[in-house]
């Protein structure tokens, strides 16, 4: 059902304003007085927890940061079924982001290019909202992603993101320092050792006890991933998400024409699997066995995320399938893990 309609009217309107949409119904599902019939729709059937971070994860599949920019929507999210919902990304100044059109769909590629920019209303905002969202008993795990306010200068990035840290990390179940998006100009420097080190030493700081992470680009080589990882076990932080959107555009099959035509920005979706994956298996290589791993990028099905933790991610999300798979999305990866668990459980059984 949802393909059709997503095939006759959702495809044929403007990207961001589709998104608004769903964003609007999916932000109004706690006040229809639907959550408990919705909940034990989509929620696990079996035990899917994960222990991380200090935190119990009903299952492992959350929803990336993007989706839910500013935290209006964590408790409709949790009631579609997501685990863990990443808020953000937020910056310390509210920013109205980069200029209309910046979201464009590559629908043979299910995939999305976006350069939006960071668009929010600010990390003392989104705070003041979520205080109202933590005492609920029933919500998802709650991440916040802090990055750079576009306006601040490179140089100033620290004081920028302890200021978003000081600010959110009381509501956050976990913290987030991305610097990692292809869209805030110099953003990605700063994923540079001599320059990540200071600053994720001052966030982590700032964050109190909060569990922070750090979240990375594909575009990265092999060594550079290798480094930040030691990095990060050096400083004590609590984990990597690997990984952002990527500026590639090897291996599309949308028409090169409409490639071009959209623009700069990050990539994401199915053309990221084969990176996102690999980057995985290179740091689990690198790092602790407790340490926590997000992987994100590419994830479309419950054996997409099953394979993810078999490389050995400890969470996985995704955000672009999503929008192509419809609302009930979650669920069927719940229900795919599911069957995924019994059918081992069972071939297990017959081996003994």
């Amino acid at each position: 059902m949802y393909r059709t309609l997503f095939s006759l009217v959702l495809s044929r309107l403007d990207p961001e304003f589709a998104h608004h949409l769903a964003f609007v119904v999916i932000r109004v599902l706690p006040a229809l007085g639907l959550g408990g019939v919705l909940r034990r729709f989509t929620r696990p059937r079996v035990d899917l927890r994960v222990r991380a971070l200090g935190l119990d994860f009903e299952t492992p599949f959350g929803v990336a940061a993007g989706f839910d920019k500013d935290g209006e929507a964590v408790l409709g999210l949790g009631m579609l079924g997501f685990g863990h919902v990443e808020v953000g990304t937020v910056t310390a100044r509210p920013q109205p982001g980069n200029e209309k059109p910046r979201l464009f769909r590559l629908i043979r590629d299910r995939a999305i290019i976006n350069r939006m920019g960071f668009n929010n209303h600010g990390a003392a905002a989104a705070a003041d909202r979520l205080r109202r969202v933590v005492p609920v008993p029933s919500r998802p795990v709650l991440g916040i992603n802090i990055g750079k306010s576009r306006v601040v200068r490179v140089e100033d990035a620290v004081d920028d993101y302890r200021a978003s840290a000081r600010a959110v990390a009381p509501v956050a179940d976990y913290l987030v320092v991305n610097v990692s998006s292809p869209n805030t100009p110099g953003l990605r420097g700063l994923q540079e050792i001599d320059m990540l080190e200071p600053l994720l030493a001052a966030v982590h700081e700032s964050a109190g006890g909060t569990p922070m992470l750090v979240k990375i680009a594909p575009d990265l080589s092999d060594d550079e991933i290798g480094r930040i990882a030691d990095l990060v076990v050096r400083l004590g932080l609590d984990g990597i998400i690997a990984t952002n959107t990527t500026i590639s555009r090897e291996g599309l099959t949308t028409d090169a024409a409409a490639v071009t035509a959209a623009g700069a920005g990050g990539l994401s979706g199915a053309p990221l699997a084969a990176r996102s994956i690999a980057v995985l298996r290179l740091l689990r290589s690198v790092v602790p066995s407790d340490l926590c791993i997000i992987s994100v990028g590419g994830v479309e099905s419950a054996h997409d995320v099953q394979e993810r933790l078999d490389a050995g991610a400890t969470l996985v999300q995704a955000y672009t399938a999503f929008l192509y798979r419809g609302p009930l999305w979650a669920r069927q990866i719940n229900r795919g893990l599911e069957r995924i668990r019994a059918e081992r459980i069972r071939a297990e059984r017959v081996k003994r």
